[in-house]
């Protein structure tokens, strides 16, 4: 069985990157030495020497965080590339700090095979702008009736070790089971999209006061609270590990808090639109609000936020979800569900956590970063900005702000919630692996290994 914490797409980039004046996770300024893609020397500003040719970044007021990691991306290709593909979903990814993201499994086909993991794991490595992780499904075809080839997707050469029908729930008690099962031969685990089909048919927003007043389908917080507390009681029955996707109500929270209280092996991750958005937004009929889980109430968003805080809710997952303007620029009942999040995400959580007061720079870079990681498998990812840790780095200026444009993003999706909204933080740098892929906030280069 391949392992998957010994795979790496990137070697590191050759020469040396000098940052001088960086605040590292939002401490005194150091300098920071990048050598062959490791970081060589950390000392106080002007005290670290490097070499004549070094690329030097002035980072003076500027705070240095491991590189963001995103378990939580839909990049679409193969087979919807109109809407995305793995080089513009991970230049995306670039500009918004990220230097690794998991790639979920419903393209066309379905990556539910080791040839379709593979193949989105090449097309990264050809791109050359962040790590990508495919994720295997989990039943085939993403139909939740019979278990996809996990074996072979974790023996791959892309190391499969999440695997989710993300964007259809696992709805089925014994399916889910057997799964949970299934991926403890390699370490694996299993992403719940928390989604009872029958409590959501025809849903088209979050069931309450505002779905009432529209005439909408509401879509009940218990459709997710249910299949939360039933997996969570699988994965602990069956000793496992179980990730909770863009979970979205105060309920679902305090189910996972009851879990973590027992010792139950349970993460769990919000997206960024839900820490912000509220489903009051929907009576514009604007379908770039259209989202699944849908937006949900005021105190839903608050109890999502403190939970951060308090470490029940363990990550930021983004579950950028870009589409054509087709599908989206069309009647509510009739837009498809998602938003993009890469290039805002950083801003939307600075915005939510930091400014509140909720999390300080070393919260930030557990939940987007270290820990992520951790449950991912990526040994290179997400490490302290120490001597001798891989030179994964995002530069962030707390002081910026910004009003978000769609139309200038990396990304294709132009399906931006924030679009014309004023956001503060600004990713300015990332380096991946050593190698610059932003600079001053603008795409750079991709890692050499890709050329």
């Amino acid at each position: 069985m391949r392992d998957a914490a010994s795979v790496s797409q990137f070697g590191p980039a050759q020469g040396s990157v000098l940052i001088r004046g960086a605040r590292v996770l939002g401490a005194e300024p150091q300098d920071l030495l990048v050598t062959d893609g490791l970081i060589a020397e950390v000392g106080a500003p002007g005290a670290v020497e490097a070499p004549e040719d070094a690329r030097v970044i002035d980072a003076e007021g500027l705070i240095a965080l491991p590189g963001f990691v995103d378990l939580h991306v839909h990049l679409r290709e193969p087979g919807k590339e109109a809407a995305e593909t793995v080089l513009t979903g991970t230049q995306a990814a670039a500009k918004g700090g990220f230097t690794a993201v998991f790639a979920m499994a419903n393209s066309t086909p379905v990556a539910d095979s080791a040839g379709v993991v593979e193949q989105v794991y090449t097309a990264a490595r050809a791109a050359g702008w962040a790590e990508v992780r495919p994720v295997g499904a989990v039943t085939k075809g993403l139909a939740g009736e019979q278990l996809a080839d996990l074996g072979a997707m974790a023996d791959s050469t892309a190391a499969v070790r999440m695997f989710s029908d993300d964007g259809m729930c696992v709805h089925d008690a014994a399916i889910m089971r057997r799964a949970l099962e299934y991926v403890k031969a390699f370490d694996g685990f299993v992403a719940q999209h928390a989604q009872e089909p029958r409590l959501t048919e025809g849903a088209q927003m979050n069931e309450g006061d505002v779905s009432a007043t529209l005439g909408l389908v509401g879509w009940p917080a218990v459709a997710e609270e249910a299949v939360i507390a039933r997996d969570v009681l699988l994965a602990d029955h069956v000793s496992s590990r179980l990730h909770v996707c863009h979970v979205s109500t105060a309920g679902s929270v305090e189910v996972i808090r009851w879990a973590k209280s027992r010792g139950i092996n349970v993460t769990a991750e919000v997206t960024p639109h839900h820490l912000l958005l509220t489903d009051e937004l929907v009576e514009s009929f604007n379908p770039v609000y259209k989202v699944n889980p849908p937006l949900r109430t005021r105190k839903d968003v608050e109890a999502l936020r403190q939970a951060v805080a308090d470490g029940v809710i363990d990550v930021i997952g983004t579950d950028h979800a870009p589409h054509t303007e087709n599908t989206k620029s069309c009647e509510w009942t009739q837009a498809a569900m998602g938003m993009t999040g890469l290039e805002t995400a950083l801003s939307v959580v600075v915005k939510t956590l930091v400014e509140t007061g909720l999390i300080g720079w070393d919260r930030l870079a557990e939940i987007m970063s270290t820990t992520p990681a951790r449950i991912g498998g990526l040994a290179d990812q997400g490490q302290s900005l120490a001597v001798g840790s891989p030179a994964n780095i995002t530069l962030v200026d707390p002081e910026a702000s910004r009003t978000v444009d769609a139309s200038a993003m990396a990304t294709k999706g132009r399906n931006s919630p924030f679009h014309g909204m004023e956001l503060p933080a600004r990713v300015v740098a990332t380096l991946f692996h050593g190698h610059p892929t932003v600079l001053d906030g603008e795409l750079a280069t991709a890692h050499p290994a890709a050329r």
